[in-house]
């Protein structure tokens, strides 16, 4: 967002701060839609970093969902709510830019599902229960995956993922290493 910024003594009928109009295009957003109240595989917007000041304001978001046609429709409603705004402040006020980092990797998985059934043989030959759940941010896994080196997600004993409090589980990692072997050996031996 950018505004000219003009002396708060002349401001009446003449300035329109940038932060506020921020502020209007994050108001304008479905609330339900943050990270904070979707789940599993609901897709959402999130508020990743801002930054402003009276004439100049900057807004990063990721978005996500794991069905494209409806990430598709959330990158409209961006482009929708600058429209809105732009036509209420005046050309350029809001300008949009939209970066693909990566899309869900299950269509580059699926072709290779081999990946994911001899993990899960391995963790139960370890003795555990294998289960999927859906990542809802980004991974290397993702990105390694659209870069041609299909490859599924695995725990690592990590919790609380870019939070103050993240943490790794010594026993979860060790328990990690040993499934890696295993799928390493399984492998080896076909």
């Amino acid at each position: 967002m950018l505004r000219v910024s003009t002396h708060t003594g002349y401001a009446k009928d003449k300035l329109v701060n940038a932060s506020l109009i921020a502020m209007e295009f994050q108001s304008m957003l479905p609330e339900r839609e943050r990270p904070e109240h979707t789940e599993n595989y609901e897709g959402f917007y999130h508020l990743d970093e801002m930054e402003g000041s009276v004439d100049s304001a900057k807004l990063h978001y990721l978005l996500r969902d794991h069905n494209l046609s409806k990430l598709e429709e959330r990158k409209a409603v961006i482009n929708d709510i600058a429209r809105k705004l732009n036509k209420k402040y005046g050309a350029n006020t809001v300008r949009v830019e939209i970066t693909d980092s990566y899309y869900n990797m299950i269509g580059q998985i699926k072709p290779h599902w081999h990946l994911i059934e001899t993990a899960y043989e391995a963790i139960r030959e370890l003795g555990g229960t294998p289960y999927s759940k859906p990542v809802r941010g980004g991974t290397d896994g993702a990105r390694l995956s659209f870069m041609g080196l299909p490859c599924s997600n695995l725990g690592t004993g990590s919790h609380n993922h870019h939070g103050r409090s993240e943490f790794a589980c010594i026993q979860s990692m060790d328990k990690c290493v040993e499934l890696l072997i295993k799928i390493a050996v399984k492998y080896a031996s076909r």
